[in-house]
Protein backbone atom coordinates (compact mmCIF):
# COMPACT_ATOMS: atom_id res chain seq x y z
CA UNK A 1 0.00 0.00 0.00
CA UNK A 2 1.54 3.67 -0.87
CA UNK A 3 2.33 6.01 1.76
CA UNK A 4 -0.17 8.96 2.03
CA UNK A 5 0.59 11.87 0.17
CA UNK A 6 1.10 15.11 2.97
CA UNK A 7 1.06 18.82 1.54
CA UNK A 8 2.85 21.36 3.38
CA UNK A 9 0.59 23.92 4.25
CA UNK A 10 1.83 27.03 2.39
CA UNK A 11 3.89 29.80 3.92
CA UNK A 12 2.43 33.06 4.51
CA UNK A 13 4.90 35.55 2.63
CA UNK A 14 4.85 39.46 2.94
CA UNK A 15 5.94 41.32 -0.62
CA UNK A 16 5.40 44.99 -1.80
CA UNK A 17 3.58 45.34 -4.71
CA UNK A 18 4.03 49.27 -6.91
CA UNK A 19 1.17 51.09 -6.85
CA UNK A 20 0.45 55.05 -7.44
CA UNK A 21 2.26 56.75 -4.79
CA UNK A 22 4.26 53.77 -3.44
CA UNK A 23 4.15 50.02 -2.37
CA UNK A 24 0.89 47.71 -1.34
CA UNK A 25 1.48 45.48 1.09
CA UNK A 26 0.41 41.65 0.10
CA UNK A 27 0.15 38.38 2.17
CA UNK A 28 0.77 35.92 -0.15
CA UNK A 29 -0.20 32.35 -0.03
CA UNK A 30 0.52 29.60 -2.76
CA UNK A 31 2.46 29.21 -5.40
CA UNK A 32 0.36 27.98 -8.82
CA UNK A 33 -3.08 27.49 -9.94
CA UNK A 34 -6.10 30.18 -9.99
CA UNK A 35 -5.41 33.37 -9.22
CA UNK A 36 -7.60 34.52 -6.15
CA UNK A 37 -7.09 38.30 -4.86
CA UNK A 38 -8.68 39.62 -1.54
CA UNK A 39 -9.69 42.63 0.16
CA UNK A 40 -10.24 43.61 3.70
CA UNK A 41 -13.10 45.69 5.36
CA UNK A 42 -13.18 48.92 6.57
CA UNK A 43 -10.55 49.29 9.37
CA UNK A 44 -9.15 45.51 9.13
CA UNK A 45 -5.73 44.03 7.08
CA UNK A 46 -4.99 41.26 4.95
CA UNK A 47 -5.10 38.78 8.46
CA UNK A 48 -8.65 39.16 8.17
CA UNK A 49 -8.15 36.18 5.94
CA UNK A 50 -5.23 34.50 7.73
CA UNK A 51 -7.09 31.67 7.66
CA UNK A 52 -8.60 31.36 4.19
CA UNK A 53 -5.03 32.15 3.09
CA UNK A 54 -3.41 28.61 4.07
CA UNK A 55 -6.86 26.63 3.01
CA UNK A 56 -6.89 28.43 -0.67
CA UNK A 57 -2.90 28.72 -1.17
CA UNK A 58 -2.47 25.11 -1.48
CA UNK A 59 -4.59 24.64 -5.04
CA UNK A 60 -4.47 28.63 -5.84
CA UNK A 61 -2.22 31.49 -5.75
CA UNK A 62 -4.02 33.91 -2.97
CA UNK A 63 -3.02 37.72 -2.50
CA UNK A 64 -4.45 39.42 0.51
CA UNK A 65 -3.69 42.49 0.38
CA UNK A 66 -3.32 45.72 3.19
CA UNK A 67 -5.52 48.59 1.93
CA UNK A 68 -4.07 51.78 1.13
CA UNK A 69 -4.67 53.90 4.24
CA UNK A 70 -4.33 50.29 6.26
CA UNK A 71 -1.68 47.46 7.68
CA UNK A 72 1.46 47.99 6.31
CA UNK A 73 0.07 50.27 3.15
CA UNK A 74 -1.22 53.12 5.61
CA UNK A 75 1.40 55.65 4.46
CA UNK A 76 0.25 55.35 0.77
CA UNK A 77 -0.53 58.60 -0.10
CA UNK A 78 -5.00 60.25 -0.46
CA UNK A 79 -7.08 59.73 -2.72
CA UNK A 80 -8.86 56.86 -1.19
CA UNK A 81 -12.73 55.87 -2.17
CA UNK A 82 -13.67 52.77 -4.16
CA UNK A 83 -12.11 53.87 -7.66
CA UNK A 84 -8.60 54.39 -5.98
CA UNK A 85 -8.78 50.71 -4.20
CA UNK A 86 -9.91 49.09 -7.49
CA UNK A 87 -6.87 50.63 -9.40
CA UNK A 88 -4.54 49.27 -6.57
CA UNK A 89 -6.26 46.11 -6.85
CA UNK A 90 -6.02 46.11 -10.39
CA UNK A 91 -2.47 46.71 -10.35
CA UNK A 92 -2.01 43.50 -7.93
CA UNK A 93 -3.71 41.46 -10.29
CA UNK A 94 -1.06 42.40 -13.53
CA UNK A 95 1.63 42.16 -10.74
CA UNK A 96 0.72 38.70 -9.71
CA UNK A 97 0.56 37.23 -13.73
CA UNK A 98 -2.94 39.37 -15.21
CA UNK A 99 -6.19 38.34 -15.29
CA UNK A 100 -9.00 37.78 -14.96
CA UNK A 101 -9.05 36.97 -11.72
CA UNK A 102 -11.05 35.76 -9.01
CA UNK A 103 -11.87 38.32 -6.36
CA UNK A 104 -13.19 37.90 -2.89
CA UNK A 105 -14.14 41.00 -0.83
CA UNK A 106 -15.29 40.74 3.34
CA UNK A 107 -17.35 43.67 4.74
CA UNK A 108 -15.96 46.94 2.86
CA UNK A 109 -13.62 44.91 0.58
CA UNK A 110 -16.56 43.37 -1.01
CA UNK A 111 -17.54 47.31 -2.50
CA UNK A 112 -13.84 47.27 -3.46
CA UNK A 113 -13.92 44.09 -5.55
CA UNK A 114 -17.01 44.79 -7.05
CA UNK A 115 -15.51 48.24 -8.33
CA UNK A 116 -12.80 46.51 -9.69
CA UNK A 117 -14.74 44.47 -11.61
CA UNK A 118 -16.67 47.64 -13.09
CA UNK A 119 -13.27 49.72 -13.62
CA UNK A 120 -11.27 46.69 -14.83
CA UNK A 121 -13.71 44.13 -16.48
CA UNK A 122 -10.97 42.64 -18.60
CA UNK A 123 -8.94 41.39 -15.38
CA UNK A 124 -11.86 40.12 -13.29
CA UNK A 125 -13.38 36.55 -13.81
CA UNK A 126 -15.90 36.07 -10.34
CA UNK A 127 -16.37 37.66 -7.43
CA UNK A 128 -16.77 35.98 -3.86
CA UNK A 129 -18.80 39.11 -1.73
CA UNK A 130 -18.76 38.13 2.00
CA UNK A 131 -21.17 40.38 4.12
CA UNK A 132 -20.19 43.23 2.26
CA UNK A 133 -20.52 45.14 -1.49
CA UNK A 134 -24.26 45.68 -1.01
CA UNK A 135 -25.07 49.47 0.04
CA UNK A 136 -26.03 49.41 3.48
CA UNK A 137 -28.79 51.20 5.04
CA UNK A 138 -27.58 54.49 6.93
CA UNK A 139 -27.92 53.96 10.66
CA UNK A 140 -31.01 55.40 12.32
CA UNK A 141 -30.01 58.97 13.54
CA UNK A 142 -26.99 59.32 12.02
CA UNK A 143 -26.73 62.41 11.07
CA UNK A 144 -22.95 62.61 9.66
CA UNK A 145 -20.07 59.99 7.78
CA UNK A 146 -18.80 59.76 10.88
CA UNK A 147 -21.54 58.79 12.95
CA UNK A 148 -22.59 56.72 10.57
CA UNK A 149 -19.65 54.66 10.61
CA UNK A 150 -19.37 54.63 14.69
CA UNK A 151 -23.08 52.89 15.03
CA UNK A 152 -22.21 50.26 12.06
CA UNK A 153 -18.97 49.68 13.37
CA UNK A 154 -19.27 50.34 17.01
CA UNK A 155 -16.21 50.26 19.36
CA UNK A 156 -13.78 49.16 16.71
CA UNK A 157 -13.41 52.64 14.90
CA UNK A 158 -13.32 54.48 18.83
CA UNK A 159 -9.53 52.56 18.72
CA UNK A 160 -8.11 54.47 15.44
CA UNK A 161 -7.98 57.42 17.92
CA UNK A 162 -6.22 55.78 21.20
CA UNK A 163 -3.03 54.66 21.72
CA UNK A 164 -1.86 51.10 23.86
CA UNK A 165 0.67 51.10 26.29
CA UNK A 166 1.36 47.24 25.11
CA UNK A 167 0.40 44.85 22.44
CA UNK A 168 -1.47 43.17 25.09
CA UNK A 169 -4.15 45.90 26.13
CA UNK A 170 -4.51 46.13 22.34
CA UNK A 171 -5.51 42.82 22.43
CA UNK A 172 -7.56 42.99 25.19
CA UNK A 173 -9.95 45.80 23.50
CA UNK A 174 -10.56 43.06 20.43
CA UNK A 175 -10.95 39.78 23.49
CA UNK A 176 -13.74 42.58 24.65
CA UNK A 177 -15.94 42.82 21.84
CA UNK A 178 -18.53 40.41 21.50
CA UNK A 179 -18.02 39.08 18.00
CA UNK A 180 -14.70 37.47 19.31
CA UNK A 181 -15.93 35.83 22.15
CA UNK A 182 -14.89 32.44 20.41
CA UNK A 183 -10.72 33.64 20.81
CA UNK A 184 -8.77 31.77 18.39
CA UNK A 185 -4.66 31.88 17.32
CA UNK A 186 -6.52 33.59 14.13
CA UNK A 187 -8.23 36.88 16.21
CA UNK A 188 -4.64 37.33 18.45
CA UNK A 189 -2.59 36.96 14.93
CA UNK A 190 -5.02 39.33 13.70
CA UNK A 191 -5.23 41.81 16.66
CA UNK A 192 -1.27 41.84 16.88
CA UNK A 193 -1.31 42.75 12.97
CA UNK A 194 -3.61 45.87 14.30
CA UNK A 195 -0.87 47.46 15.92
CA UNK A 196 1.89 49.66 14.95
CA UNK A 197 4.73 50.08 17.48
CA UNK A 198 5.59 53.64 17.98
CA UNK A 199 8.54 52.88 20.52
CA UNK A 200 6.94 54.06 23.54
CA UNK A 201 3.66 53.10 22.54
CA UNK A 202 0.96 51.48 19.99
CA UNK A 203 -1.53 52.75 17.72
CA UNK A 204 -3.82 51.44 14.93
CA UNK A 205 -2.16 50.49 11.97
CA UNK A 206 -5.44 51.78 10.13
CA UNK A 207 -5.61 55.55 9.83
CA UNK A 208 -9.06 57.49 10.68
CA UNK A 209 -8.83 60.07 7.57
CA UNK A 210 -8.67 56.37 5.59
CA UNK A 211 -11.88 54.82 6.92
CA UNK A 212 -14.01 58.16 7.02
CA UNK A 213 -13.14 58.86 3.07
CA UNK A 214 -14.33 55.36 1.77
CA UNK A 215 -17.18 55.54 4.51
CA UNK A 216 -20.02 57.16 1.82
CA UNK A 217 -19.63 54.41 -0.80
CA UNK A 218 -20.93 51.96 1.59
CA UNK A 219 -24.40 53.40 2.10
CA UNK A 220 -27.01 53.25 0.14
CA UNK A 221 -27.46 57.47 -0.27
CA UNK A 222 -30.10 59.49 -1.67
CA UNK A 223 -29.92 58.36 -5.38
CA UNK A 224 -28.32 55.46 -5.04
CA UNK A 225 -29.91 52.73 -7.52
CA UNK A 226 -29.40 48.77 -7.05
CA UNK A 227 -26.76 47.90 -10.16
CA UNK A 228 -26.14 44.58 -11.46
CA UNK A 229 -22.38 43.51 -11.28
CA UNK A 230 -20.57 42.69 -14.15
CA UNK A 231 -19.14 39.36 -13.62
CA UNK A 232 -20.93 36.16 -11.97
CA UNK A 233 -20.87 36.66 -8.59
CA UNK A 234 -22.09 35.20 -4.90
CA UNK A 235 -22.93 36.95 -1.67
CA UNK A 236 -21.74 34.94 1.70
CA UNK A 237 -24.46 36.28 4.64
CA UNK A 238 -23.35 35.78 7.84
CA UNK A 239 -26.29 34.70 9.97
CA UNK A 240 -25.36 37.03 13.15
CA UNK A 241 -24.75 40.91 13.34
CA UNK A 242 -21.96 43.08 13.85
CA UNK A 243 -21.91 42.31 18.18
CA UNK A 244 -22.72 39.11 17.27
CA UNK A 245 -26.36 39.50 17.67
CA UNK A 246 -28.79 36.39 16.25
CA UNK A 247 -31.21 38.69 15.33
CA UNK A 248 -29.57 41.75 13.43
CA UNK A 249 -27.31 40.57 11.05
CA UNK A 250 -25.69 43.63 9.23
CA UNK A 251 -27.28 41.86 6.24
CA UNK A 252 -30.93 40.60 6.34
CA UNK A 253 -31.71 38.21 4.06
CA UNK A 254 -32.68 38.93 0.79
CA UNK A 255 -30.53 42.84 0.84
CA UNK A 256 -27.56 41.79 -1.36
CA UNK A 257 -30.01 40.30 -4.31
CA UNK A 258 -32.63 43.78 -3.55
CA UNK A 259 -29.10 45.86 -4.62
CA UNK A 260 -26.63 43.86 -6.58
CA UNK A 261 -29.53 42.13 -9.30
CA UNK A 262 -28.86 38.86 -9.85
CA UNK A 263 -26.36 37.74 -7.46
CA UNK A 264 -26.95 34.31 -5.64
CA UNK A 265 -27.14 35.14 -1.84
CA UNK A 266 -26.62 32.39 0.38
CA UNK A 267 -26.52 32.27 4.54
CA UNK A 268 -23.32 31.04 6.39
CA UNK A 269 -25.05 29.74 9.27
CA UNK A 270 -23.30 30.24 13.48
CA UNK A 271 -21.17 33.08 12.46
CA UNK A 272 -21.37 36.80 12.45
CA UNK A 273 -19.75 39.34 10.29
CA UNK A 274 -16.54 39.16 12.06
CA UNK A 275 -16.29 35.44 12.13
CA UNK A 276 -17.58 34.72 8.76
CA UNK A 277 -13.39 34.72 7.71
CA UNK A 278 -11.98 34.62 11.72
CA UNK A 279 -13.22 31.43 12.49
CA UNK A 280 -13.01 27.49 11.67
CA UNK A 281 -16.53 27.22 10.14
CA UNK A 282 -16.84 30.78 8.55
CA UNK A 283 -13.39 30.48 6.39
CA UNK A 284 -14.39 26.98 5.24
CA UNK A 285 -17.61 28.19 4.00
CA UNK A 286 -15.57 30.69 2.44
CA UNK A 287 -13.10 28.89 1.00
CA UNK A 288 -15.44 26.35 -0.41
CA UNK A 289 -17.39 29.46 -2.50
CA UNK A 290 -13.85 29.99 -3.68
CA UNK A 291 -13.61 26.68 -4.96
CA UNK A 292 -16.73 26.21 -6.61
CA UNK A 293 -15.93 29.94 -8.59
CA UNK A 294 -12.46 29.23 -9.17
CA UNK A 295 -12.88 26.06 -11.46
Amino acid sequence: MSEPVHRREPVHRRERVPVRGGALRAGVWGERGPLVVAAHGITSSHLAWTLLGPDLGRDHRFVAVDLRGRGGSRDLPEPYGMAAHADDLAAVIEYYGGGPALLAGHSMGGFVVAETARRHRDLVDRLVLVDGGAPLPLPEGAGTVREAVERTVGPIVARLERTFATREEGRDLWRAHPAFAEWTEACAAYADYDLVDLGDRFEAACRMEAALADAPEVYALPGAVPEPLPVPAVFLRAARGMLDEPDLPLYPPGRATEWLPGIAESTVEGVNHYTITLSPRGGAAVATAVRALAH
